[in-house]
């Protein structure tokens, strides 16, 4: 009587599970495959098992690589975190010209995210930027982050920020409007104050919201490119690349497809690693432990 309605469930079903095991399954375990075997354009596989991932393990570029992910990734994600916060508590509080303000700060997941690294590039020209003119003119100093790693990590950052600003946003704004409003007005009739409403009601009730925000930045932001290669294309001597860029250079500058692949299944290790803390956080919490 009830495996009926579970055959049917998996039928209508079936048209997804074949599309994730068409797209993402089959390639996913041929790219593993790759990565234990050595290949270049216009050879055939020669199996080395896992020599790929020692001569990753090896390479000082991967480990420098691996760095400037982490830094950028952590500090871009927890920076939009707090900031896509603070709009979302404005926005729910009330802000003046409600509409307009709304459409500006989903204005950057209107723009593809080429033409916005090209604006912002423009933008921060030494020599013509506004804003690197800007900058120059308040007695900053010059902004030459095309010959500093640190300050072209830096742009890369910010870039990321603004464009991925809306997404958090909007998850965070969603997470606060489902908070019912009658624990606020029971709070305050007990007489607490904003901030003690906010510690006790606001931030716990949001803590999912918050987590499965985590989830999704942190993932799309392990495996940024376009920002990084887009500006300065891991220069000056490789000192600004990430895990994409080693990857897209060994595997169609170099054409070390082997290398490539290696470093990719490293990338997805690492990216469900920093995913499951948060998973397992937000378990625990689903849990009441």
């Amino acid at each position: 009587m009830n495996s009926r309605p579970n055959l049917t469930a998996w039928f209508y079903l079936s048209p997804l599970h074949i599309l994730l095991l068409a797209i993402l399954t089959i390639p996913s375990l041929y790219v593993l495959w790759l990565s234990l075997n050595q290949s270049s354009y216009g050879t055939d596989l020669t199996w080395v098992g896992f020599e790929n991932y020692r001569a990753v393990f090896t390479d000082t570029y991967f480990w420098r690589a691996a760095l400037n992910t982490f830094f950028v990734v952590n500090g871009v994600v927890y920076v939009e975190l707090l900031l896509g916060l603070a709009l979302a508590i404005l926005f729910v509080s009330g802000v003046p010209f409600r509409g307009v303000m709304f459409a500006c700060i989903l204005m950057p997941y209107a723009i593809s995210e080429v033409v916005a690294v090209l604006v912002w590039k423009m933008m921060m020209d030494p020599n013509v930027g506004a804003i690197a003119r800007a900058i120059e003119d308040m007695g900053l100093g010059a902004v030459n982050w095309s010959a500093s790693p640190a300050m072209g990590l830096l742009l890369v950052g910010v870039i990321n920020i603004w464009t991925h600003l809306p997404f958090t946003f909007l998850m965070i704004y969603a997470g606060l409007l489902a908070i019912d409003t009658a624990l606020y007005e029971a709070a305050h009739i007990d007489g607490a104050t904003r901030w003690q409403r906010f510690l006790r009601i606001t931030l716990p009730l949001l803590v999912p919201t918050l987590l499965i925000t985590l989830i999704f930045r942190l993932i799309f932001a392990f495996r940024m490119f376009s920002e990084v290669w887009l500006l300065t294309k891991g220069g000056p001597a490789r000192m600004s690349e990430v895990l994409a860029v080693y990857l897209y250079q060994h595997g169609f500058r170099y054409g070390d497809f082997g290398i490539a692949s290696a470093t990719g299944w490293l990338m997805v290790i690492g990216s469900l690693l920093l995913a499951s803390v948060f998973l397992i956080a937000m378990q625990r919490g689903m849990r009441g432990e």
